[in-house]
């Protein structure tokens, strides 16, 4: 399916005018501290309610004749165009010839039969494989479902790479006060030997079920700590008696430990785990994408189908505001656009999303791959190099730890990083030191840092606490740092669903303003596939080593001579 081309944003009228606005904002000088004295409603006029989330744009460098203009270039880049099409299915992953459609992902049962694409009800689609995960999610959380010696199961072991693991394990770790079964979850990813051998340490193989997360059932790393796993299944039940090592015993334990998230059913049954608990997803579905899908089926069994519901209609709730709200109001396109703003017009690199919940401590990395696997590019959609910057390099780290790492760069350095700061006003668990209410010690810190990043402190202020004057200068802020305040009531899964809703959009926001196609990955294949090649040079084939360049070449003369 043919789609139009992109706009190239830097000749449309918006850009000219931004670029005027931008200028106008230096020569005027920025000034937070200013228009705020300035303007009495300038809070009022930058904040915005979506979902359940309350959203505080005042803080960033802007005037509300910057979100104006910012909603214009949304207009001429037809990024109400390109959200329309998302949402009905065309085929956007211009050179996949897809369709992306991770929002139909969490669109509830009453939309069965609303959305028909390529000859297929997604919906309906989408609702069946639902219906089987809970099912089976039901049996093991109730005990039906045990391990081959009939102990039930308590550890979920979830093995993927990518997208396979970064959306599962990030919402696991932010929801684990729901986890009510008395199941918990690991995720194993990376091929070092070593994050499967730490994962599975201290597990009993009897209480343990493995998930195998991968489409085509081919994944290099997937695969590998698949059988890996297998082994230390078998061998481990044989060391404990539950099974005497006969192929029908064994054959029977992979059955009971193991299941697929995958599409690759021969692949699957070729491994030993029985088809029927094998759960696909749609190759519209990109990886990064993918954790409201059965890639979250490990988050299905621990917290219970009702609450992966809660879950999904967080989602719904954000792409239903997004598709639905003028630009100049919809503050999912506003800051999808404000990153814009940054990146081309300030010049900024990098962005922080700083969550003040330690539930919260693996988002960063999940938004990672989010951002910079979808808007990493420098060709757009329709072959042609980018016209302007793209992506940025996205990192954080929760709460007060960050404070004490990283935050002097971003309050006293000489880059500008814009940053996101979340944070919830109720914890699943309350603590009092003395009569200091902890959690507010905690917001306190959120709060603090916001306000010091937009109004620092002056010299005069830093003199009127009777600081000596040669050091005055190293205790001088000079304010005007961006940020925006997210916060939301509780960390909710319907909450969780709206934040990880919120940023796919604001991906697809900066995408569209870049011209870049925000749904495939090429840039991760070369490295993939030369690993394959070097593989063999690596341990005992001399003529794969001669192919190498020389550098590569030596490395690997290094590691053989000191491997032992």
């Amino acid at each position: 399916m043919a789609i139009n081309p992109p706009v190239d944003a830097t000749q449309t009228k918006a850009w000219a005018a931004l670029q005027d606005h931008f200028q106008s904002l230096q020569d005027e000088g920025i000034d937070l501290r200013a228009w705020f004295a300035n303007d009495p409603q300038r809070t009022e006029k930058l904040s915005f309610e979506a979902g359940d989330l309350h959203f505080d744009l005042s803080k960033n460098l802007i005037q509300p004749e910057t979100l104006s203009l910012l909603a214009q270039l949304g207009r001429e880049v037809k990024l109400d165009e390109r959200i329309e099409s998302m949402f009905k299915g065309e085929h956007i992953n211009n050179t996949e010839d897809r369709a992306v459609l991770h929002t139909a992902l969490r669109m509830p049962e009453e939309d069965r039969g609303s959305l028909v694409v390529d000859g297929q009800d997604v919906v309906g689609d989408v609702r069946d494989t639902l219906k089987r995960i809970y099912a089976f999610a039901d049996q093991v959380r109730s005990g039906e479902w045990t391990g081959v010696s009939g102990k039930r199961i308590t550890t979920v072991v979830n093995i993927g790479i990518g997208g396979s693991d970064l959306g599962p394990v990030m919402a696991y770790e932010a929801l684990k006060p729901y986890a009510d079964a008395g199941i918990s979850a690991r995720y194993v990813s990376n091929i070092d030997p070593n994050d499967l051998a730490e994962k599975t340490r201290d597990l009993d193989p009897e209480t343990t079920l493995f998930i195998i997360v991968s489409k085509t059932f081919t994944t290099l790393e997937t695969l590998t700590n698949a059988r890996q796993a297998r082994s230390w299944l078998l061998d481990h039940l044989k060391a404990q008696g539950a099974v005497d090592g006969s192929d029908a015993q064994s054959a029977e334990a992979i059955r009971k430990h193991f299941i697929a998230v995958s599409t690759a059913l021969d692949k699957v049954e070729d491994f030993g785990i029985d088809p029927t608990n094998a759960f696909g997803f749609w190759n519209w579905v990109g990886g990064r994408y993918s954790v409201d899908s059965a890639v979250g089926t490990s988050l299905a069994i621990t917290i219970g189908p009702e609450r992966f519901e809660e879950f999904l209609a967080g989602f719904n709730a954000i792409d239903r505001y997004f598709r639905d709200t003028p630009l100049e109001e919809n503050v999912v396109a506003l800051m999808g656009l404000l990153n814009v703003w940054y990146v081309n017009f300030f010049g900024a690199h990098s962005h922080a999303v700083l969550p003040y919940d330690q539930y919260l401590h693996r988002f960063p990395a999940y938004l990672q791959q989010l951002t910079m696997e979808s808007n990493g590019k420098s060709v757009r959609w329709d072959g042609t190099p980018v016209t302007s910057m793209t992506g940025e390099i996205f990192w954080g780290e929760p709460g007060t730890n960050g404070q004490h790492a990283f935050y002097q760069l971003i309050h006293q350095g000489t880059r500008l990083i814009p940053a996101d700061f979340i944070a919830f006003a109720n914890t699943p668990n309350p603590a009092k030191d003395e009569d200091q209410d902890v959690h507010e010690l905690f917001l306190a810190n959120y709060f603090a840092q916001t306000k010091a990043l937009a109004f620092g402190k002056t010299a005069d202020e830093v003199r009127a606490e009777g600081t000596d004057e040669s050091i005055v200068p190293a205790r001088v802020f000079t304010g005007n740092r961006p940020t925006t305040s997210i916060l939301g009531d509780d960390l909710t899964p319907r909450s969780l669903g709206e934040l990880i809703a919120l940023y796919e959009h604001i991906t697809l926001t900066e995408g569209t303003v870049w011209g870049v196609d925000s749904f495939d990955q090429w840039g991760v294949e070369l490295g993939k596939k030369l690993a394959k090649e070097i593989t063999p040079a690596i341990s005992q084939d001399d003529q794969a080593l001669a192919a190498q360049d020389q550098s590569t070449r030596s490395l690997i003369e290094f590691y053989r001579a000191h491997r032992h």
